[in-house]
């Protein structure tokens, strides 16, 4: 037609343009473009609408806005066009602002817009936004189909409104694995494994076959819930399926294994995957700094780099925690002052929050106090936790005030801080200061979290609370206590009453610190475990320096290996000593 000499028309150019669009031919439709503006259609608003396709299509976002900015009458495929290629740059912020005004121009939204939008808000992971376009599917009379169906509980479950996401999901006839797949991971990853372990069996009973993201997902929710057992479990399931050499499954199974407490099960799953990414090694090497073994740990993390893998953020605040775990001060400011220059990763808030942790726990708390004031960051809880945690074992009464005053004004709402400065004060003899915090406790309404410690045994949870007689082998288990006390007192065990803060007697306090939760569920494992068997418990808080001293006697009188996953570390007491070398 051009050849002939005939010329393009307003009705031609879109076409043109369509067709280069569908054929990706971007060069020829900027040639078109500029015959568009010798011709004089440039102005055409079905010309410019078919041209914001052509450009937002071949990812040229600021000509396709300066192009869709310049029509008087935009269409619905125009602002479908600019929305999809925001949300494929991921540029989501943009999206929803856009969206918002195509809702003011009064120009209605199709399926496709609401489609990309709910891509936009998961993307955000902003349940709240999600439910307005849900809430635009329904008004505007859109069947929601299975696809649209599994976009609403994917960007619901990634936004953390699993009720949400449970309500979508319960109304879908027939479920595909995409649906199973975004429910479980859903609830993996908002904490709540014990649901997506549930759903995956409900998923089992309806012939729904899984695949390796569902088995990712499941690994994860045995990790939140420390399901050591339910993990070998869906371990054999993916032996049996072939999913094992995948790197998200085998990833998945080294972080589970390391946060179930068997960090040895995790270098074997390691050592399994065929091509390792940085997410495999961050993971070992992150879990066997997790687990007190920080010389292994760099070794690790040496051999990663042999083998040619660079270490990302997450992978050098495991190292920094590794040196932590091992003492090694100076390799640690080594690695940190030279991250930058050997791996191009610049220091995080992580990084120098492990860093003024190192310099807390070897006793360099000037040097602590000098980079927290020289850090590009403002100090934040994990920072001041540290400097607390440093005051209490080196007693800097001083520091443990500081550290404690900056922290109950960021988590006011965390007894914790409170009860670890009543320590301090406590170790001081300042029984004023205990008084005082008390006080504070009471006026402020700041209640004590209960300890709470469990254990699994043969698919069944045991839960301990102190002083708990409600056990089903509640005799046995006070009765196995009672026997341990005279080898505990032989081999040097003394109540740490000072570090009870309750208002009893001396001889009450003891009583109440010899039956903490740990105490309780240490001593069910000793009776409900074959001789010889490892012990693994579980803490909802930080475990008390009563408990730590006690079990670690404990592992040695009953020729034991007890773990305990407090909620900051794994504690491994073995013969008398434990991993954490008495810092935690």
């Amino acid at each position: 037609m051009h050849s002939l000499g005939v010329k393009c028309n307003e009705f031609a150019f879109p076409s043109v343009f369509k067709a280069c669009t569908l054929t990706n031919d971007f060069r020829l439709g900027k040639q078109v473009h500029g015959t568009v503006v010798v011709t004089g259609f440039e102005n055409d608003e079905f010309v410019l609408n078919s041209m914001v396709v052509l450009y937002a299509k071949c990812g040229e976002i600021a000509d396709s806005t300066r192009i869709f900015d310049a029509i008087p009458r935009r269409t619905v495929v125009s602002w479908n066009a600019l929305l999809n290629c925001y949300v494929q740059r991921d540029s989501f912020g943009e999206a929803v602002e856009l969206f918002q005004d195509m809702i003011v121009s009064q120009t209605q939204p199709n399926e496709f817009t609401l489609s990309t939008m709910i891509n936009a808000c998961t993307g955000l992971e902003d349940g709240r936004q999600g439910r307005k376009i849900h809430g635009y599917l329904i008004k505007l009379g859109y069947d929601l189909d299975l696809f649209s169906a599994n976009a609403l509980v994917d960007m619901y479950a990634k936004s953390g409104y699993m009720v949400d996401a449970r309500l979508v999901f319960n109304v879908i006839p027939e479920k595909d694995l995409i649906a199973w797949n975004a429910v479980i991971s859903g609830h993996s990853h908002n904490g709540q494994g014990e649901e997506a372990l549930k759903l995956y069996l409900e998923m089992q009973s309806q012939g729904i076959k899984p695949d390796a993201f569902v088995y990712s997902s499941l690994f994860n929710a045995c990790a939140s819930l420390s399901a050591y057992e339910q993990a070998k479990q869906v371990h054999v399931q993916v032996l049996k399926l072939g999913f094992i050499i995948d790197i998200f499954a085998g990833n998945s199974l080294v972080n589970s294994y390391a946060k179930c407490g068997s960090i040895d099960d995790a270098e074997r799953a390691f050592r399994e995957i065929p091509e390792r990414s940085i997410v495999s090694w961050s993971a070992m090497i992150g879990g066997m700094a997790q687990h007190g073994h920080g010389r292994l740990a760099l070794q690790m993390f040496n051999e990663m780099l042999k083998e040619g893998v660079a270490p990302n953020h997450i992978t050098l605040v495991s190292v920094l925690c590794a040196c932590n775990h091992a003492g090694l001060v100076t390799d640690a400011k080594r690695y940190f002052s030279s991250m930058e220059e050997l791996f191009s990763v610049q220091p995080m808030e992580e990084h120098y929050a492990c860093m003024i942790d190192i310099l807390g726990r070897a006793g360099k708390l000037d040097e602590a106090m000098e980079l927290v004031n020289t850090m590009p960051y403002e100090a934040n809880a994990a920072v001041w936790g540290a400097l607390l945690g440093a005051a209490r074992i080196h007693k800097n009464v001083d520091l443990g005030s500081k550290a404690a005053e900056m922290l109950i004004n960021l988590e006011p709402e965390k007894s914790g801080t409170h009860i670890l400065l009543a320590n301090i004060y406590a170790s001081a003899g300042m029984w004023d200061g205990v008084a005082k915090i008390r006080k504070v406790m009471k006026d402020s309404n700041v209640k004590k979290e209960p300890g709470m410690s469990w254990m699994e045994i043969k698919d069944k949870v045991h839960t301990f609370i102190v002083g708990d007689r409600s056990h089903p082998r509640g005799k046995e288990i006070y009765a196995k206590l009672e026997e341990l006390s005279e080898p505990l007192r032989k081999a040097g065990y003394v109540p740490m009453v000072e570090t009870d803060l309750h208002d009893v007697e001396e001889r009450e306090k003891a009583k109440l610190l010899y039956h903490h939760s740990e105490k309780l569920a240490v001593a069910f494992g000793l009776i409900a475990t074959p001789p010889g068997a490892p012990i693994r418990v579980k803490k909802n808080l930080r475990i008390c320096l009563d408990c730590h001293t006690a079990i670690k006697l404990v592992s040695k009188i009953a020729s034991r290996e007890i773990i305990v996953r407090d909620i900051n570390r794994f504690h491994h007491f073995r013969d008398g000593l434990c991993s954490c070398g008495d810092y935690w």
